[in-house]
């Protein structure tokens, strides 16, 4: 498999969302290589649109990685304890990214249990293992995410994605949990692997 170049990330962010499903995300954390199918996703679309932590042209130090061009990880903090991490598309200084809403886990499963659970794969329930990536605070726990990684360059070698051809269906939605976010809650910018039991919500 090859990992994304930036010219994936410098295009338009709905398409790149799109493409990113099924794309692995690898974060290489103290020798373990932590891989996960990304299954769900939703786009933010910067300046006009009002669920991005950038609307209006919004820059401050914790936006200022959305107006580098694609291919940077845009790393905050919600609820004051658990983080998510969004991809930085489009060109320089269109403040665009794309949320990582939830995994399919691939590899390094024990390291994910214990940073969510602390116990090892096998001695989780079915339940437990269903919820190991399903949502973009849990992801970040299991992968070990935090806000170290903001601005990381994905086209290095420690968080990085690599590229994976598959077939499926993609469903479309609206984006969730942005109720503020006026007429802009109902823009159909989250996109997910159909049927796949790892994403956060039906």
């Amino acid at each position: 498999m090859k990992k994304l170049g930036k010219e994936f990330y410098k295009r338009n962010t709905l398409e790149v969302a799109r493409e990113l499903l099924g794309k692995y995300l690898i974060h290489e954390h103290e020798g373990n290589k932590l891989i996960g199918k990304i299954v769900e996703v939703e786009a933010y679309m910067g300046v006009e649109d009002k669920a991005a932590h950038s609307y209006g042209g919004r820059r401050t130090e914790r936006t200022a990685v959305m107006y580098k061009e694609g291919g940077y990880a845009y790393v905050f903090q919600i609820y004051g304890m658990y983080y998510c991490v969004n991809v930085v598309t489009s060109e320089k200084e269109i403040p665009q990214a794309v949320l990582i809403r939830a995994l399919e886990p691939v590899e390094g499963l024990d390291a994910m249990s214990e940073n969510r659970y602390n116990k090892e794969y096998e001695e989780l329930t079915n339940y437990q293992k269903k919820n190991l990536t399903n949502g973009p605070g849990k992801l970040c726990i299991a992968m070990n995410i935090d806000k170290e990684l903001n601005g990381e360059d994905l086209c290095k070698e420690k968080l990085y994605i690599l590229d994976n051809k598959e077939k499926f269906d993609i469903i479309t939605s609206k984006r969730i949990n942005i109720d503020y976010a006026e007429e802009a809650k109902d823009y159909p910018w989250r996109f997910y692997i159909k049927d796949n039991k790892y994403i956060s919500k039906k």
